[in-house]
């Protein structure tokens, strides 16, 4: 038998047609996408992304004069700018209650005296914002609270405590004595424990048998009496002078009685030398002793850069 051959319209039915609806809808959108990208001759056609926001690197297709030119009326094409987060791409942000503002202070307690010592540089990262700033506060004529941390917790702290102590001084008919001015600031700082006061704080005075007292702290409300105690941002380079001073470890020698005048000496030295390591700490240096007959203030000048 002879094969009988397929009729050529079956083989035509089995290849495909061309779609022209499809063909004519890709064309299109070609085309407008052209003339959208030539409409900004260019600009954002070739997007970049990043975390910090979207930049595009300008592809001209225009020839001639304006592509001579550079662009845009003359000017070079360039790639957009990276946002950094500033108004426009989204980037995590990060909010703290604290500021710290640097600062050093330290108290010496002697035998009938105690000297307390402040710089008074105030600080916010690497600018210095007043160089005249105050960190003691006189609780009574022979307590003083010397405080380094952010300013705004240590004005608040200051505001409590003397509104604490005018209620004592209407009730009792005196002033709280330095071991109670002590508990009392304990007390303050541990009731704000769950968010403490951004301080750290110093209290010299003399207690009620006219013997110098130095009480040490930390933020919430912990404290020892000790002979001697520093805080703030200088108080590592502090200590181990004063571990050999005042409190005479490692050494050989007898130890003796400071007078008050060799103690403030030594202050300023001290404080000379915390400032040649610590940004935070110049300018000046305000010293207070107090003795029985009340507080005795002297500013000692310290290197300003």
């Amino acid at each position: 038998r002879t094969a009988t051959r397929p009729p050529a319209w079956s083989i035509t039915r089995l290849l495909p047609r061309p779609d022209h609806a499809f063909r004519s809808h890709a064309m299109s959108s070609l085309m407008s996408a052209q003339q959208a990208v030539k409409a900004r001759n260019g600009q954002f056609a070739l997007p970049i992304h990043s975390s910090e926001g979207s930049a595009g690197i300008a592809a001209s297709f225009e020839h001639g004069a304006q592509a001579a030119g550079g662009g845009v009326h003359g000017h070079a094409p360039h790639a957009d700018h990276i946002d950094h987060g500033v108004t426009q791409a989204p980037y995590e942000r990060r909010f703290s209650p604290y500021e710290f503002n640097g600062g050093t202070t330290l108290a010496i307690s002697g035998e009938d005296y105690a000297v307390v010592a402040a710089d008074t540089r105030l600080s916010s990262g690497y600018e210095i914002l007043s160089r005249d700033v105050t960190k003691l506060h006189a609780l009574t004529d022979k307590c003083v609270l010397g405080s380094a941390g952010c300013k705004t917790d240590i004005d608040q702290l200051r505001s409590v405590l003397d509104i604490k102590m005018k209620v004592y001084e209407h009730n009792h008919r005196k002033s709280m004595s330095t071991p109670s001015a002590a508990q009392m600031l304990g007390n303050t700082l541990y009731n704000k424990r769950f968010f403490p006061y951004y301080s750290f704080n110093v209290l010299a005075g003399i207690d009620s048998d006219g013997k110098g007292a130095v009480y040490s702290y930390d933020a919430i409300g912990s404290f020892e009496r000790t002979p001697f105690s520093a805080s703030g941002s200088g108080q590592s380079f502090l200590i181990p002078l004063m571990d050999n001073v005042i409190s005479h470890k490692n050494r050989n020698d007898d130890k003796r009685d400071l007078p008050s005048e060799e103690v403030v000496e030594i202050v300023k030295d001290a404080f000379v030398t915390a400032g040649e390591r610590d940004i935070y700490t110049g300018d000046a240096v305000e010293i207070m002793v107090i003795t029985k007959d009340g507080i005795k203030t002297e500013t000692f000048k310290l290197k300003k850069d």
